[in-house]
C-alpha cells in the first residue's frame, strides 16, 4: 500500500488481514492517521503502533475507527475477532512490553478486558465516547502494579461514591416533597384579596361530629383551629383572606357555590356568590352541616353573596357544598 511501511513477512496471516483493513479504512475517509487519533481519542503514537501491526489494537479503538470511518463496525469487529489471539508475543508484530500490552485508557488489546470476556471494561466504546467529550485530549496515565486484593482498592471508592449519590438523591426528593407541602398551604381565594370581607354569616344550624383538636401554633391573627372553629365566623376567627382556598366549586342556575378552606384553621365553610334573596348555601362534613340563607332585604337587582360558619376538617376529608336557590334549582358539588 503506497504510503505505509511493509508489514513482517512473519506477520500471522489474520493479524495481517485486519491491519491491512484498517489502513485501506484510513486511506479511504480521507483523515490521516493525526485526524484518525484525534477523532477516536487514542494518541497518534498508539495509532501508528496499530497500523504497523507493532501492537494490538483495544476493542475501543476498533468500534471508534468504524464510527469515524463510516466502516460497518459488526464487520471489522469481526474481523478482529478473527485476529485476536493471533498476536504473538516477541515475535514480529508483537509487542516488547509483554503479551497483552495495553493503550493509554487501559484498555486490553484483542483478547478484551478484564471486567469481562466480550471487552466491556474501560476500553470500551461506552468510555471512548465520554474521553472524546475531552477538550485537553487523552493524557496516558503512568502505569500502577494491580492491587494484591485483586481490584478491591479500586472499586471501593466507586462503591463509596455510589452511595453518597444515592443518600443525596433521597434528602432532594424529600426537601422537594416538604416544600410542595408548605406551599399547597400558601392558596388565596379568587377575588383580590382572596377573602370573604364584607359578608356576614348567617345564623347556623349545626349536627356537631367530633373533629381534629385545635392546635396552639397558630399564625398570627388565627384565633381557633379544628374543633375550636366549629360554627365560627372564617372572618370573625382569621382564618380566611389569604389562609382560604376555593378547593371545590359548582354552578348552580346564575350562582356559584363553592368550598372554601383553610388549612391553618384545619377549617371548611361553604360560600354562595351571584345569589339572590332566599338562595341558601349549606356545607357538610362527616355529618356535621352548616347554613347560610342571602337575608330577603337584601336587594335583588345587585348580586349577593353569603357564606356559612366552618366546620372542622381532619386530614384526607372533605367538605360538600350544595346550594339552593329560591325558585328550588339545587347543585352540589362532588366532594373528594
Amino acid at each position: 500500500m503506497p504510503g505505509w511501511k511493509a508489514l513482517p513477512e512473519e506477520l500471522d496471516p489474520e493479524v495481517r488481514a485486519f491491519t491491512e483493513r484498517i489502513r485501506r479504512l484510513v486511506d479511504r475517509s480521507g483523515l490521516g492517521v493525526v485526524a484518525v487519533a484525534e477523532r477516536t481519542g487514542h494518541e497518534r503514537a498508539l495509532w501508528d503502533a496499530y497500523l504497523n501491526a507493532r501492537q494490538p489494537v483495544p476493542r475501543g479503538a476498533v468500534t471508534a475507527l468504524a464510527e469515524v470511518t463510516g466502516a460497518d463496525p459488526a464487520d471489522l469487529t469481526a474481523r478482529w475477532e478473527r485476529a485476536r489471539g493471533r498476536f504473538t508475543p516477541g515475535a514480529p508484530g508483537g509487542t516488547p512490553e509483554g503479551p497483552r500490552a495495553e493503550d493509554s485508557r487501559g484498555g486490553e488489546p484483542y483478547g478484551g478486558t478484564s471486567d469481562g470476556p466480550e471487552g466491556d471494561g474501560p476500553g470500551d466504546d461506552r468510555t471512548l465516547r465520554i474521553r472524546r467529550l475531552d477538550p485537553t485530549g487523552p493524557v496516558a496515565p503512568a502505569p500502577v502494579p494491580p492491587p494484591a486484593d485483586g481490584g478491591n482498592e479500586r472499586r471501593a471508592p466507586r462503591r463509596r461514591t455510589t452511595v453518597l449519590l444515592y443518600a443525596a438523591g433521597i434528602l432532594g426528593a424529600l426537601l422537594v416533597v416538604t416544600a410542595a407541602l408548605l406551599l399547597v398551604d400558601l392558596g388565596g381565594g379568587d377575588g383580590p384579596d382572596g377573602g370573604d370581607d364584607g359578608r356576614a354569616a348567617a345564623p347556623s344550624t349545626t349536627t356537631a361530629t367530633p373533629g381534629p383538636t385545635s392546635r396552639t401554633d397558630l399564625p398570627a391573627g388565627v384565633k381557633c383551629s379544628g374543633d375550636g372553629c366549629a360554627g365560627r365566623d372564617p372572618e370573625a376567627m382569621g382564618c380566611g383572606g389569604p389562609l382560604a382556598v376555593t378547593v371545590d366549586r359548582v354552578r348552580v342556575g346564575t350562582a356559584r357555590v363553592e368550598v372554601r378552606h383553610s388549612a391553618a384553621c384545619a377549617a371548611s365553610w361553604a360560600r354562595i356568590t351571584g345569589a339572590a334573596p332566599g338562595d341558601t348555601v349549606s356545607v357538610e362534613v362527616a355529618g356535621a352541616t352548616e347554613r347560610a340563607t342571602v337575608p330577603e332585604g337584601a336587594d335583588p337587582a345587585a348580586e349577593t353573596d353569603a357564606y356559612t360558619p366552618m366546620l372542622a376538617v381532619a386530614p384526607r376529608a372533605a367538605a360538600r357544598a350544595c346550594g339552593t336557590l329560591a325558585d328550588g334549582t339545587e347543585g352540589c358539588t362532588a366532594g373528594r
